[in-house]
């Protein structure tokens, strides 16, 4: 559910939505969600001052509820 969300999120934020990859993995320590972005949106997702990618985070962070999230950007 929340790969589905950030996914969502990221694809009305983007120019090149197609180019969207959201991966969950689990390690020990909780989930990590990776996102892959065409590099020209990589800006566009961090924004200025990391405040898309903060404000990301902090509602991905509140559909978690306690499960330990973490949302890592990378170029695809």
């Amino acid at each position: 559910m929340l790969a589905d969300s950030l996914e969502h999120l990221v694809r009305g934020i983007v120019d090149h939505p197609d180019d969207v990859a959201v991966r969950s993995r689990s390690p020990q320590r909780g989930t990590t969600l990776e996102v892959r972005v065409h590099p020209e949106d990589l800006g566009r997702v961090i924004g200025r001052a990391g405040r898309t990618a903060k404000a990301l985070r902090t509602v991905i962070n509140s559909l978690a509820g306690r499960e330990s999230v973490r949302v890592d950007l990378i170029e695809a």
